[in-house]
């Protein structure tokens, strides 16, 4: 009986949480509904029901040809496409190296300098955001290489706090042994830390990207020059003064986080295999 119980008990909470799941899921996506559907409307067709999906009268496609136009896709889309993956390739260069060398120094200093980078997390941007535009001012180095340093600057914390548990499972034999074997220290970074943190490294690639290609705030007060707006910057074109193109507006939105999806729903499974092994740390 008591099994019998069990199994029920068990069977209710499955139904409940896959309930719960579902309710959720729904949540999240009914923005993205709401941009896609849209995109697809005129402008008459937005405001007379932004729920309802478009008709015969309504439905358009011009608006992601436009869209594409208004923004300067291409230039705008290489523009953050360059600027995500050079800053995230080297948060990672960076925050492994500082990682792996702050688990094997088991010293005073370490522990003082992994618990002052574990605080400035907790720093809000827009505390920071005036004072250091300032000195980028005055050493004139702004747009896109300002950007990626700054960018560099707040990614790497985080990141060392992530691959911090990371490294701490990797055997501190397997190390020794290449040491004995004749590595040098790039050669057991590169050829024995880099592959066991593969999962790791992934996992915290995708925080990054995510966070850094979808920035507004930091891409509007250092991008100074218009070559070099990104994809975000660009869709603040459809929001005038005195007037928003919000046919446009969604279609490029859409536009703009196409690609970002794409990249989550290749990296979905090392992302539930990172969160899995660091909520075990």
């Amino acid at each position: 009986m008591k099994n019998l119980n069990h199994k029920k008990k068990f069977k209710i909470n499955k139904l409940f949480l896959t309930f719960f799941g579902f309710i959720l899921a729904a949540i999240y996506l009914l923005p993205i509904y709401i941009l896609l559907i849209n995109s697809f409307k005129t402008q008459k067709g937005f405001f007379e029901n932004i729920l309802s999906i478009p008709n015969k009268e309504t439905f358009t496609v011009e608006n992601y040809k436009n869209a594409f136009l208004k923004l300067n896709f291409l230039r705008s889309f290489l523009n953050s496409f360059a600027i995500t993956i050079i800053s995230v390739f080297f948060i990672l260069l960076f925050s492994t190296m500082a990682a792996w060398i702050l688990v094997r120094t088991k010293t005073k200093t370490s522990k003082v300098i992994f618990c002052l980078l574990s605080i400035s997390i907790l720093i809000p941007f827009q505390s920071t955001m005036l004072p250091l535009l300032m000195v980028f001012k005055k050493i004139k180095l702004l747009n896109p290489i300002g950007l990626i340093i700054i960018y560099i600057g707040f990614g790497v914390s985080f990141s060392i706090f992530i691959l911090h548990g990371f490294i701490k499972n990797i055997p501190k034999e397997l190390e020794e042994a290449a040491a004995i074997d004749g590595c040098g220290f790039f050669q057991l970074f590169f050829r024995i830390i880099i592959p066991l943190l593969k999962t790791a490294l992934i996992f915290v690639s995708v925080l990054n990207v995510i966070w850094i290609w979808n920035d507004f705030l930091l891409p509007s007060v250092v991008l100074t020059d218009q070559k070099w707006k990104t994809l975000p910057l660009m869709t603040y074109n459809f929001f005038g003064e005195y007037s928003k193109n919000w046919d446009l507006a969604t279609a490029a939105l859409f536009i703009c986080i196409t690609p970002i999806i794409i990249f989550y729903s290749w990296a979905q499974k090392y992302i539930v295999s990172g969160m899995t092994k660091w909520s075990i740390k």
